[in-house]
């Protein structure tokens, strides 16, 4: 079991193996997963119009019953923190926030988007994930390769509709320099190919690889990586990372929806 005593306060590392229970609810698929340090012990995923309140506690429970587990076991929360679905967001955060307070266990949060870049399997060192953010608008960051299997974020995560996503891609210079990821490669792939290209890419489209929208087994193993280096929360500190403001704070902005 690992030691997490100091880690919020010192950053100390983790020792010992740890057991993670991670939570994906930002996506329109959901899904649980735990692991045992990097290795996937099992998940849980459906793609359902069922809300996630309803789903999320049943899967949980499912997938803790059919490991012979008990919440008193895990060592480590991980959730996706966002972007994504404010409802889900929240209903995700709710639940870590409370199972963290009543079990005196940490949380890992981590972005959907960061989740997306750890499945590339491309060798360039800038990768851009993407998500659907709907309403003609997606999600990306850029995020570089460092040592130790590690992704730094580059500036901030961004919402855009395509042609300011290609704009922002073209900043970074030709497409061979990076690697788009996501799970919608083919919804991303029509938008892009409606749109003029850079004339530094000589009329070329960035390449785009695939990605599973089942992020909960990513969310764990970048959770465990950064509870190795001690970058943790509680139930007080977690947040949410919406990106995107809601309609209500958009409305009480500007009552006239303009």
């Amino acid at each position: 079991m690992a030691d997490f005593r100091g880690v919020w306060q010192t950053n100390c590392p983790i020792i010992g193996h740890v057991l993670i229970l991670a939570l994906d609810t930002s996506s329109p698929s959901g899904s649980v997963a735990v692991l045992r340090d990097e290795k996937i012990v099992g998940s849980v995923s459906a793609w359902t119009d069922e809300v996630y309140s309803a789903r999320m506690f049943r899967h949980v429970e499912f997938l803790l019953r059919e490991l012979s587990l008990r919440f008193e076991e895990l060592d480590l929360f991980a959730v996706a923190a966002g972007p994504g679905s404010f409802t889900g967001l929240r209903v995700g955060l709710t639940a870590v926030k409370g199972w963290a307070e009543v079990y005196q266990k940490p949380i890992a949060p981590i972005s959907g988007l960061e989740a997306i870049a750890a499945q590339s399997h491309s060798i360039v060192p800038l990768l851009v994930p993407v998500l659907d953010a709907r309403r003609g608008q997606i999600y990306f960051g850029f995020y570089r390769r460092l040592e130790a299997e590690r992704l730094a974020l580059e500036g901030q995560e961004c919402v855009a509709t395509p042609e300011e996503f290609v704009q922002a891609l073209s900043a970074h210079g030709p497409p061979s320099d990076f690697a788009v990821l996501t799970p919608i490669p083919a919804l991303l792939r029509e938008a892009l190919s409606r749109l003029e290209t850079p004339s530094a890419w000589a009329g070329k489209l960035p390449p785009i690889e695939g990605a599973s929208p089942i992020l909960a087994p990513y969310v764990g193993l970048l959770g465990y990586r950064r509870a190795l280096r001690g970058e943790l929360a509680d139930a007080l500190t977690l947040d949410a990372n919406y990106v995107r403001r809601t309609d209500a704070e958009l409305h009480w902005k500007d009552p006239g929806g303009a």
